[in-house]
């Protein structure tokens, strides 16, 4: 009872939900020395919304009469590594009796032995159960809400056919899907907080600054102002849509009030609304981002192009740190050979083997200019830690540009700013195989800054408007992550979601939980952490058995 109460006080005190709010945990009122407290255990925590489950012993007992037999809950056992009582022997047991019952579980089994009366939690083991606990809360989080599809397929990208069984099946989620005239009738009708409306728009204008139009023949102040206006009122729409709205309730919609439950979503755009409405860079930019006109807030997880692949690893780095997370094309590789080519100059320091031009088609979260700072360095941090002057740094540098009209023909407005270097960062992306189902990709890197000059010239091959992140993956020099290029050449999509951090490892673990493989990756082979039952498919060859693993396990709640 000391190991679950210290453990507890470790979990509570370090870790939140993604909202913010601090990791509640429950304890069995007893030990549990058979089935019968085994069963009014799992009633107390049934009782309590218990969505992970870790167990704890310095001793023997009865493994397979008193294991956790849920098995739609993450599981975990840390078995004590001391010699006076055998705590790791009954890790060992009811490792096997899960994997005999095919119910995976996490094993946490010190490095070190203690002695019996050491209440400290050693280091590793630490490491192990904040793992097991971030991914077990993500995977809790997920389960019975929904993402929410704003359109259809955008432009005939394949993550934007929204795959209703993986959510399902793997995630535990449904999808919700609405047409985008909804945004046109609550429009018309009115069907948004007015008094929000006219709050926003000011907010807008005071602290949304308007960069170049780089258009050939440019809108008209009055079309532009009328742009930021129907965008305000799109931004609000999507999120009403997303979660609901009490203000809708007292103007009389009831039903619209509601949302959709969607911790999730995505809108399409391209290009069935943007041949005719401004487009929704500014709903995308704004609600990613952790502040708007209401202030410092959770940031929203909505897909450009309603690529609901993208938007699944987007909720997948928003849930394991808190953070606002980036959606970028991995639009270029650029050698080193190719920058002197166009630029004349040679790329030193970390780049200077090449980086990828991760770039979005108008919006990105403007956290993501690196004006946050965790020990005087350029961050993105959990909302609960951003400062009103952060806040306002970001703001400040992101310029608003009238979107290319050839892009978007009817107007609206693209977030324009520049990533600072030095940011550790993780890109990520989950991929759909026919024959195989997902499959995840992972590349830990640092963005990197270039001279403006080189910027300049690297950025306006495309279209300058748009926000730009220059990013160097942690090679290895042999497979997927030989060289840079390698690295392009790998990836699964034309997206990628990007975190701050390098949390490629809880990346795996939360994979694993969820019985999606991963088929390249860039972590250190002892911070790879999956269910003990996972060696039993294959040690020698770690990816091998993980596809093997997920393959006979099956997705979590299919």
């Amino acid at each position: 009872m000391d190991m679950a109460r210290a453990t507890a006080e470790l979990i509570s005190g370090t870790l939140k939900h993604a909202c913010g709010l601090p990791v509640e945990c429950v304890i069995a009122d007893t030990c549990i020395g058979g089935f019968a407290e085994a069963a009014a255990c799992a009633e107390k925590f049934a009782r309590a919304g218990v969505g992970v489950s870790l167990t704890v012993t310095p001793c023997w007992c009865y493994g397979s009469e008193t294991m956790d037999m849920d098995p739609l809950i993450p599981k975990a056992i840390w078995g004590f590594n001391g010699t006076d009582r055998p705590g790791a022997v009954y890790l060992a047991a009811t490792l096997a009796g899960h994997s005999q019952k095919g119910l995976p579980c996490f094993g946490i089994y010190g490095r070190d032995v203690q002695d019996l009366g050491d209440t400290t939690i050693p280091h590793d083991v630490r490491e192990k159960i904040l793992r097991f606990a971030r991914a077990g809360i993500a995977t809790a989080t997920m389960k019975g809400n929904a993402y929410l599809a704003m359109g259809g397929v955008s432009m005939g990208i394949a993550g934007s056919i929204v795959d209703q069984d993986f959510y399902q099946s793997y995630l535990g989620m449904r999808v919700e899907s609405i047409d985008m005239t909804e945004f046109v009738g609550r429009m018309n009708k009115g069907i948004f907080d007015h008094a929000e409306f006219e709050r926003g728009l000011a907010w807008v204008k005071a602290n949304c600054k308007e960069g170049k139009d780089y258009n050939a023949v440019q809108r008209t102040r009055e079309q532009k102002d009328q742009d930021w206006e129907t965008c305000v009122k799109m931004a609000l729409i999507a999120r009403d849509l997303m979660i609901g709205n009490p203000k809708l309730d007292e103007m009389g919609f009831h039903e619209q009030s509601r949302g959709r439950n969607a911790i999730a979503g995505g809108f399409q755009g391209q290009r069935q609304w943007t041949d005719h409405f401004p487009n929704g860079d500014f709903l995308e930019a704004i609600l990613c981002s952790s502040f708007d006109w209401n202030g410092i807030r959770q940031p929203f997880v909505v897909a450009t192009e309603n690529d609901a692949m993208n938007g699944a690893s987007m909720l997948f780095g928003h849930l394991l740190t808190g953070t606002a997370q980036l959606f970028s094309d991995v639009r270029t590789y650029w050698s080193a050979d190719a920058v002197k080519r166009v630029t004349g100059r040679e790329l030193t320091g970390p780049g200077e083997n090449g980086f990828l031009h991760l770039i979005n088609s108008g919006p990105s979260a403007l956290d993501w200019t690196g004006e946050q700072t965790i020990n005087g360095l350029p961050a993105c941090k959990p909302y609960w830690d951003i400062t009103a002057e952060e806040a306002g740094r970001c703001l400040d540098e992101t310029l608003w540009c009238t979107s290319d009209l050839g892009y978007f023909p009817a107007g609206g407005w693209s977030s324009d700013f520049t990533t600072a270097g030095g940011m550790p960062c993780t890109m990520f992306r989950i991929n759909l195989v026919k024959g195989l189902g997902p499959v995840m990709q992972i590349a830990e890197g640092t963005t990197i800054a270039l001279p403006q000059d080189m910027h300049d010239a690297l950025d306006q091959r495309t279209s300058p408007s748009w926000p730009t992140t220059w990013f160097v993956p942690r090679t290895t020099g042999h497979g997927p992550f030989r060289d840079v290029y390698t690295v392009m050449a790998h990836w699964g999509a034309n997206h990628g979601a990007i975190s701050y951090g390098h949390i490629g490892a809880d990346l795996i673990t939360l994979a694993s939980m969820l019985r999606i493989p991963v088929d390249m990756h860039n972590i250190a082979e002892e911070s790879v952490y999956r269910p003990s039952s996972w060696h039993r498919f294959g040690g020698l060859e770690p990816q091998a058995a993980d596809y093997r693993a997920c393959a006979a396990y099956g997705p979590l709640y299919g």
